[in-house]
């Protein structure tokens, strides 16, 4: 008996395992081909003949996947690039860092453009600029430490910000020059790929456990409660009945990039949900600018050609088409009804991530952000 129980088993892991395999291969057949037909259609990016000084953010992780991003997309687009560090910053890029000060003396860019800027001295931007170099920052966390950015922000000769509601502050302080520039995805980390047996679910969520998302996720626990999930963030201890959900929770981690890709991928449903522009607890926002461009999990999420379901943000229609190529709420009692639908609506839910994939393929890597930014300061 015991031996038939074992073929039974195998028999049946054979069946479970073609399946999967089966799926995973038409599922990545089909995102392939929408990346190729992205990367047909997307405009060539062009080649400027300048010399650039980046400089990291001086922050680690979870900035330092955002710095290797950037400095992979920038390299092709310009005749030389140089690495400088925040003095501070401990993850070191590249060589040895040099003082920022000696590599814009020696190798007299054409721009310095800086990651966050937060770490940086700004006496040191404003000697830079004394030496007749064009320095620019790229803030990525508007408008949440405005507070801070302001006093900032008069040094640099280009800001760029992501949050399109922070033009008009930065205008205000008398920058010559305020762009907006959301950032994006890394089409080499987030993309469609094969997901280890076990790791499929229902739904996924990434992300730390602010105060309006677990107000949010109290009231989808007994939803939840019921599906296959995972959830990965600091925090969500905090939750109401986070023992429902905990054996479903990978508590307090911050998911490397290619682990976070493997999640999105091996959900039916991610869900995107935005931090609060009010959150006092955490915010450096005084003048409570509200937030209302996507964040860069948006991009990354439909870069792995999995179904998004985001809070709306009055920004995102210029990225996005809702329900088209990316699916919205404006509840819970919203998020549970699209979710349930799309749960048991397999074809509808392939063809709009399939749809994002390739809106995000084609117009929303680092290297579309960067051809836009050195368009800007250099011009076409």
């Amino acid at each position: 008996m015991a031996l038939v129980g074992k073929n039974d088993a195998a028999r049946q892991g054979f069946i479970d395992g073609y399946e999967v395999g089966y799926t995973n291969g038409v599922r990545l057949g089909q995102c392939e081909a929408i990346i190729q037909k992205a990367v047909r259609d997307r405009e060539p990016n062009p080649i400027w003949d300048v010399r650039v000084l980046y400089v990291t953010s001086g922050k680690g992780y979870p900035y330092e996947p955002l710095d290797h991003a950037l400095i992979n997309s920038l390299r092709p687009l310009v005749r030389e690039m140089i690495i400088g560090n925040c003095a501070n910053d401990p993850i070191r890029i590249g060589s040895p860092a040099a003082d920022l000060e000696t590599l814009a003396a020696v190798y007299q860019p054409d721009l310095m453009l800086i990651l966050d800027g937060m770490n940086l001295s700004l006496d040191v931007v404003d000697r830079i600029r004394g030496m007749g170099v064009r320095t620019a920052i790229w803030l990525t966390d508007d408008p949440y430490y405005t507070d801070f950015t302001i006093s900032m922000s008069t040094h640099y000769d280009y800001i760029f910000t992501l949050e399109v509601n922070c033009v008009s502050l930065y205008q205000e302080m008398g920058c010559p020059q305020v762009h907006y520039l959301p950032l994006a995805f890394q089409p080499e980390l987030f993309r469609p790929k094969a997901v280890p047996n076990g790791q499929q679910r229902d739904i996924c969520f990434i992300g730390s456990a602010y105060w309006n998302r677990v107000a949010m996720f109290d009231k989808l626990t007994p939803y939840l409660a019921n599906k296959q999930i995972f959830i990965s963030g600091i925090w969500w201890e905090r939750l109401k009945h986070y023992e429902l959900l905990a054996p479903q929770i990978q508590l307090n981690t911050w998911m490397p990039p290619e682990l976070t890709a493997t999640a999105y991928n091996g959900a039916k449903v991610v869900i995107n949900m935005h931090r609060a522009y009010d959150d006092q607890a955490y915010n450096n926002n005084s003048r409570r600018i509200l937030g209302a461009s996507p964040n860069p999990r948006t991009f990354e999420i439909s870069g792995c050609g999995a179904l998004q379901i985001t809070d709306f943000r009055e920004d995102l229609v210029n990225f996005y088409t809702p329900d088209y190529d990316i699916v919205t709420y404006a509840s819970p009692e919203e998020l549970v009804e699209k979710m349930d639908y799309y749960l048991t609506h397999e074809e509808e839910r392939k063809q709009i991530a399939l749809r994002g994939l390739y809106r995000t393929m084609r117009d929303h890597t680092y290297a579309n952000r960067l051809t836009k930014l050195l368009s800007i300061i250099f011009g076409q």
